[in-house]
């Protein structure tokens, strides 16, 4: 009888808060990218104090990487990840106030520094909650879906943010987009459970997750064996992990010029209106949006087909990484349309391979997933103050783009090679 019984899919639900969370987490980021060439006009502030501004996010962020996954093992990523978004969202409001200080780009560093270390969770949050709530052969699209939340961000809500800022001014982008993450923060406190505590979840579904390599109990059944600073050691420093940090500080060193410096590239170096500048940043956005999809699917596919974990994920990766590299065809043509295709097939390609989150998932020891996942995004994420920094001292020395879009090639032929000749075959790590 018990067969009989249909299974729920309480986990769709989860997937798509998991979307829309991490649509506003990169949407928060993105504010002062959309800003910054009215915002830095209007206060006096040159490339490489903007190129400080937009590194400050990520030396916090970084920084509180391994404490976050900490908090997460320790409290769950309901918890966490809820109390998260309603902080990040009232810190990106006050972004809009720092004209009313005495020196206000002091007070925009602080405040990117304070919303850095309160976004750190939000990735490993995703990755523990999709591996408590998918099994494995769904979790390469799931990967897919939370990741391509990024491109949706950049493709619909940064031209919404350009309309603002044509229209009002850019203080409103960050009140509007402050307010709307506290009404979802609100809403994911009330309706986000685990597994085991959620009221609508029937048994069949939590079955069907933990026989499919899914682990509903987590963070439900404590662990009775401490787990020690050796152990996570072992665990952070070996040989196939190296080499996926290496791949992800480069898929996102390409993800960070796009959330900082693509605007102001579009304004200053294609001589496009603020308001064309949201609406062709947004293809490219879209383009990864569609490649994010189709690389996890495609993963998931090659793992039902019988093909082994290390092809199924390693395939489109080493894929992305090289058609990545297209990005440089920009430097050498004249042609609006050629250089929004080469930004287009290069961050297709850069969604297409961005499985770095379900590697992790697939190899990660379950009892400190929210430590691996802080370790994992704080190589990851050493980009996101590298790169803006780069490209700020690239453009003060040689006022020009050319050698800062060579650099973010260069990052997809990095992150190949690394694939390729580091990281080798995919397996669990065991304690």
């Amino acid at each position: 009888m018990n067969n009989l019984i249909k299974r729920t899919n309480v986990r769709y639900t989860i997937l798509i808060f998991l979307f829309l969370a991490t649509v506003f987490n990169y949407a928060d980021r993105a504010t002062l990218s959309v800003v910054a060439p009215i915002m830095s006009k209007e206060l006096a502030f040159d490339p490489e104090i903007m190129g400080w501004a937009f590194s400050s996010f990520g030396i916090s962020y970084v920084i509180m990487q391994i404490p976050g996954g900490w908090l997460l093992d320790k409290y769950g990523s309901r918890l966490v990840y809820g109390c998260a978004l309603i902080g990040w969202s009232i810190v990106t409001m006050f972004q809009g106030t720092i004209y009313l200080f005495a020196s206000p780009i002091v007070a925009l560093i602080i405040l990117r520094l304070l919303m850095g270390a309160i976004e750190a969770p939000v990735f490993p949050a995703n990755s523990r909650l999709s591996v408590q709530w998918f099994p494995n052969k769904e979790r390469g699209f799931v990967t897919s879906v939370y990741q391509a939340a990024q491109y949706i961000s950049l493709g619909i809500v940064t031209p919404l943010m350009t309309i603002i800022l044509h229209n009002m001014s850019w203080h409103y982008v960050f009140y509007y987009i402050g307010a709307i993450g506290i009404i979802l923060g609100i809403i994911w406190l009330i309706f986000i459970r685990d597994p085991h505590h959620h009221k609508k979840i029937n048994q069949q579904e939590i079955d069907y997750i933990r026989e499919g390599g899914g682990e509903p109990e987590l963070g439900v059944k404590k662990s009775e064996n401490k787990v020690s600073l050796a152990q996570i050691k072992s665990v952070c420093v070996n040989r196939m992990m190296i080499g996926v940090y290496i791949g992800q500080f480069c898929v996102t060193s390409i993800t960070w010029f796009f959330l900082t410096w693509f605007p102001t590239y579009l304004y200053q170096a294609k001589g496009m209106s603020i308001l064309k500048v949201g609406f062709v940043a947004s293809i490219p956005a879209i383009a990864g949006f569609i490649g994010g999809l189709i690389g996890g699917m495609f993963s998931d596919y090659l793992l039902r087909k019988g093909y082994s974990l290390t092809v199924a994920r390693k395939l489109p990766i080493i894929c992305g990484m090289l058609l990545s590299c297209t990005i440089v065809v920009a430097n050498y043509t004249g042609s609006e349309a050629v250089v929004i295709a080469a930004m287009s097939l290069a961050f297709f390609s850069k969604g297409f391979g961005n499985l770095g989150w379900c590697v992790l998932s697939d190899t990660s020891p379950k009892e400190i997933l929210g430590i691996a996942g802080g370790v994992f995004n704080m190589c990851g994420n050493m980009a996101s103050i590298i790169t803006p920094l780069v490209i700020g001292v690239i453009l003060a020395k040689t006022n020009s783009f050319d050698y800062a879009i060579l650099y973010v090639g260069s990052m997809g032929l990095i992150g190949l090679i690394s694939y390729l000749f580091i990281v080798g075959p995919l397996k669990r790590i065991s304690l």
